[in-house]
């Protein structure tokens, strides 16, 4: 069940996943970004770099969205409540729908790309 889990969202994100590819190539390390595609493992999805990648997983009968990021050292809307250790890395698993719509899919790689765009650290891009 989970291969077809992943067939189903497959063919409508990998051309997205190019294409961010494509556009990123010269903006980020040397190897990256690298699209990863293995249904047969239940996985597809990309990396931009070591920090900052975004995977489709199917697990059993569900299917997930898996962020992985680096956590902002300064959150303008942290509160002095509790501990923010910027720098750290982030899992963010979410349940996606099988039946996810092509917008749906293009919010998350739209979100994996803004994660990457507003690092600190990061010169010379810019978003118009």
């Amino acid at each position: 069940m989970s291969i077809e889990l992943v067939h189903s969202v497959r063919d409508r994100i990998l051309p997205m996943l190019d294409v961010v590819a494509k556009e990123y190539r010269f903006r980020v390390p040397a190897g990256y970004p690298v699209v990863t595609d293995l249904p047969l493992q239940g996985t597809v999805g990309i990396e931009l770099d070591p920090d900052h990648s975004l995977y489709l997983v199917a697990e059993g009968d569900d299917l997930f969205a898996d962020f992985y990021f680096r956590s902002s050292r300064y959150d303008t809307r942290a509160t002095a409540s509790r501990e923010k250790f910027g720098g750290s890395s982030v899992q963010d698993r979410r349940p996606v729908s099988p039946e996810i719509s092509d917008q749906g899919l293009r919010n998350l790689v739209a979100e994996l790309c803004s994660r990457f765009n507003s690092q600190q650290t990061l010169i010379h891009i810019t978003d118009t």
